[in-house]
């Protein structure tokens, strides 16, 4: 049962594992969110510390410390935020649902339906997997906005599963090509690994240096293979190649796909008429090439859709940040849905530039 009280003036919601690039990210939207009390913050690693100590760009924002999750009193939030390591929530969720607590994970405990999928690609058994079949997806621009209203718990899209869907949907959904034969090709700045120490992250191993990874398979490649198929109506081909490129924050997809159908249609217009009333998706005139530093900080995925040489190949170009409409902003956005609220409340940033 939902808590009466969250109709109310404000929301206090709760973040679980606000020490990394998505807790400190998904801070600084709800620091400035005019409907959201912030009421506490937990980390095992850095408790009693304070926040801004932590995170000096909150300073003036945020006034709470960090608190151990055994003190925590998540209960008497409204929602609580996961930004945890994959497994985390999946611990913690039953509980706090059946004391009313709404949720929003940012990890993966609850994106892929299959649990036996799931487990085979997170090497871990699945800690509350009757909740899974409950969980709604949140990408709003694709799932019913009904769903996500009225869901306890929010399973929010991963980075690379965001992008590529985005680009792929209006395709898939007019059932213009070959869906045997997805490619995505899709570049991520570093801060998708997390803030931890690891050698591939490190300035001098990242830095001037460009690679693929995950070839044979990724984690990530489930969740967009469910999400598009369920779109499509029966199973997907997809290969998708994750890559690491030099820069913070960041995510390119390039997507391919070969049309099966002989009809003309203005593939330009199918976009823009698509997402045209979606205020995080921004589809750039013909002929464009959007670049991740125009999304920067923000809560957009720009696309472009090219048809070279008029060929029978349509090349979609997908951009977002992966650590707000990839995590932190979606999980926002979500939040504005379930409580009713205008979407775009408190996550309308225009994109940092250089």
């Amino acid at each position: 049962m939902i808590k009466p009280e969250i109709r109310l003036n404000m929301i206090n919601v709760g973040i679980v594992g606000g020490t990394g690039y998505t807790g400190v990210e998904l801070l600084r939207f709800l620091a400035q969110h005019p409907k959201v009390n912030i009421k506490t913050i937990t980390s095992r690693s850095e408790a009693g510390m304070e926040v801004a100590e932590l995170f000096t760009s909150l300073r003036g924002y945020v006034d709470l410390k960090f608190i151990d999750p055994a003190e925590s009193k998540l209960t008497e939030c409204d929602l609580v935020f996961f930004a945890t390591p994959n497994g985390i929530a999946m611990q913690q969720a039953e509980a706090l649902i059946n004391s009313g607590v709404r949720i929003i994970d940012l990890a993966a405990d609850f994106r892929i339906k299959d649990i036996t999928e799931w487990e085979k690609w997170y090497g871990m058994q699945h800690a509350c997997p009757e909740l899974v079949a409950e969980a709604v997806y949140g990408l709003p621009e694709i799932i019913s906005r009904d769903q996500i209203k009225t869901a306890r718990l929010i399973a929010n899209p991963g980075c690379y599963p965001t992008a590529v869907q985005l680009g792929f949907l209006p395709l898939i959904e007019a059932g213009l090509v070959d869906i045997k034969q997805l490619i995505a090709d899709v570049k991520s700045g570093v801060s998708g690994a997390g803030r931890k120490a690891e050698v591939h992250t490190l300035h001098a191993e990242a830095s001037d240096n460009f690679k693929a990874y995950g070839v044979p398979g990724h984690r990530h490649l489930p969740e967009i293979k469910q999400g598009l198929s369920k779109v499509a109506g029966e199973q997907v081909g997809l290969t998708f190649v994750p890559h690491l490129v030099p820069m913070i924050r960041g995510i390119h997809a390039t997507l391919y796909a070969r049309l099966s159908s002989s009809k003309q249609i203005n593939l330009q217009d199918l976009y823009e008429k698509r997402y045209a009333g979606e205020a995080f998706v921004d589809v750039l005139p013909a002929g464009r090439h959007p670049e991740t530093r125009s999304v920067r900080g923000s809560n957009i995925c720009r696309i472009a859709v090219h048809r070279p040489q008029n060929s029978d190949t349509v090349v979609i170009l997908s951009v977002t940040d992966n650590l707000v409409k990839g995590a932190a902003g979606q999980a926002v956005q979500n939040m504005n849905i379930m409580f009713g609220l205008p979407e775009t409340l408190g996550i309308t940033q225009i994109p940092l530039l250089p």
